[in-house]
């Protein structure tokens, strides 16, 4: 009875064997065609970064003076609006742009705590100072201009992911330097045009409407001077027009008070006038909507200037009220200038000036040179670790090159499923990951054959082998993990790729070392179960 009951035991436990191992093959088969099925064709499903397909790489700086500055006219023009919505009549309320403050002069003694709540409830960003006789100074608070900041980095990442998105650029890196730097990274990999993305990127894409000071254009700023006394009247500013036709200019007096900005904004796309000529059409938001409406009542008769950029692009006249949310902005534009103007409003302005700090490009053919030396440099590493393994630990070598094969597939495998970058840098990062995937097969082979010098049979040595090595093996791959996603968190550019690379190939050398290698000696063992000796 003893003897049957054992047999019985051994019969269900080499059946829960044979049932593992057929799971294990299945997962292995479905994780390799998986694999496959991700990278196939390569050309199309691993995106190469910039130094290898070619592109631009740019470093721009945003004008955090500019930033403020617009903050500051933005809030002196809605403390306007607010003032004359509530009927309060003030001498002046002017911006002091190297001071960033607000100055209100002239308000009337019986309406001073009227305007001091206006302060309290819609100038929160401001520390309010009574200067007396109806005087009051605005000054930004320390707080707020660090919060300007903040945001302006934001918008400005924003506003150039959309602006490049627009052009089909594919995989762009566009990030931060550093963390609290104002300068910012762009990468434009496979740019056909960048002379035009760089111009684009460039421009701020301001646009704002502005009543005329005067009813007509002038020659030049001097004759404006001219008609005043000399000098510019309070509260208005000069703005060239777009170059016409004979490639001159006019200029134009225009008011302080900016009425509509880009932000009333819904949409904008490149259309053509009733001769075929290239405009934008736009939509306004419910907000821009309400102002247009309520400028256009207010002052019929007058000229509106539409500015773009420090430019008049167009100032019609205001013949009746206009409560249409849609409208048009025409001009002398070719059909990539209104397409460019068009993407520029849909993306928003950008909040500050952007100023070039360094510029690189690289073309294609040096790419494909680097992508020809990566793949040789990888494919002699390659046979040569094999050759090693194969020549050093014998049967047991074939386990650990078809592991590293299986490993370099997966790798690939997974840059495809996360859509990551790979750039030269990146190459490297697989070609260390050669390297490291047989490391971790070199520390378990090692402990196999010092526990077959140690008398135990090849199925125990094996087992031992693989439970020993195991803390050996998890330390050096996790500790080199931790250093890879600090690498990919605050690096840019090839370094990211770099750790992209190294981090994937982790991930497959701890899988292909600890799970696969193993199956392939579990699939040897059930194969010759009675096997006196291992080659390794």
């Amino acid at each position: 009875m003893p003897v049957c009951r054992i047999r019985a035991k051994t019969e269900i436990s080499e059946e829960g064997d044979v049932a593992e191992m057929k799971l294990k093959i299945l997962f292995v088969v479905l994780l390799t065609a998986g694999a496959v099925y991700y990278i196939y064709p390569p050309k199309d499903k691993i995106n190469l970064g910039l130094d290898l397909q070619g592109g631009i790489h740019m470093v721009l700086q945003v004008e955090m003076k500019d930033a403020m500055k617009a903050e500051l006219d933005n809030s002196k023009s809605n403390l306007e609006r607010i003032l004359k919505d509530e009927k309060i009549d003030v001498k002046q309320v002017k911006a002091n742009h190297e001071k960033l403050e607000i100055a209100v002069s002239g308000v009337p003694q019986d309406k001073t705590d009227k305007v001091e709540k206006v302060f309290d409830d819609y100038m929160s960003r401001f520390n309010v100072s009574d200067d007396g006789d109806g005087a009051y100074t605005l000054s930004l608070k320390t707080a707020a201009m660090k919060e300007i900041r903040k945001q302006a980095m934001r918008q400005a990442l924003i506003t150039i992911h959309n602006r490049v998105d627009a052009y089909g650029v594919s995989e762009p890196i566009i990030q931060r330097q550093g963390l609290e730097s104002n300068r910012i990274v762009v990468e434009l990999p496979g740019l056909d045009d960048p002379t035009r993305v760089k111009k684009s990127l460039s421009e701020p894409g301001w646009l704002e409407w502005r009543l005329l000071a005067a009813p007509n254009a002038f020659k030049s700023k001097a004759d404006i001077l001219a008609a005043n006394n000399g000098k510019l009247p309070e509260g208005t500013a000069v703005f060239p027009s777009e170059p016409r036709g004979d490639g001159g200019v006019v200029w134009y007096l225009v008011k302080d008070r900016v009425e509509l900005n880009g932000n009333d904004i819904k949409t904008a796309r490149r259309s053509s006038d009733q001769f075929g000529s290239p405009n934008v059409a736009f939509t306004l938001n419910q907000a821009g909507v309400s102002k247009f409406s309520r400028v256009t009542t207010e002052h019929r008769g007058e000229r509106l200037a539409i500015i773009l950029d420090k430019k008049v692009v167009s100032a019609p006249s205001i013949n009746e009220p206009i409560n249409t949310p849609n409208a048009q902005i025409t001009g002398h534009f070719t059909i990539d200038e209104s397409e460019d103007l068009a993407i520029k409003l849909r993306s928003g302005a950008l909040p500050a000036k952007m100023t070039f700090l360094e510029e690189r490009t690289v073309g294609p053919s040096l790419g494909r040179d680097s992508i020809q030396k990566g793949i040789r440099a990888t494919m002699m590493g390659l046979i040569i670790v094999m050759m090693f393994m194969l020549f050093y630990y014998k049967v047991a070598g074939i386990n650990a090159d078809l592991a590293l094969v299986l490993n370099m597939l997966y790798l690939l495998g997974g840059m495809a499923y996360f859509h990551a970058t790979l750039t030269l840098p990146g190459i490297a990062g697989f070609i260390l990951t050669i390297g490291m995937a047989v490391d971790a097969n070199v520390l378990i082979f090692e402990r196999i054959k010092e526990e077959l010098r140690n008398g135990k049979t090849p199925k125990s040595a094996i087992d031992a082998g693989f439970s020993k090595a195991m803390s050996a093996v998890l330390d050096g791959n996790i500790t080199t993990l931790i250093a890879a996603l600090f690498l990919f968190q605050y690096g840019t550019g090839p370094v990211k790729g770099f750790a992209v690379t190294l981090s994937l190939g982790i991930v497959a050398s701890l899988f292909t070392a600890i799970y696969v290698s193993r199956w392939f000696f579990d699939l040897r063992m059930a194969l010759t179960p009675n096997i006196k000796k291992l080659s390794i």
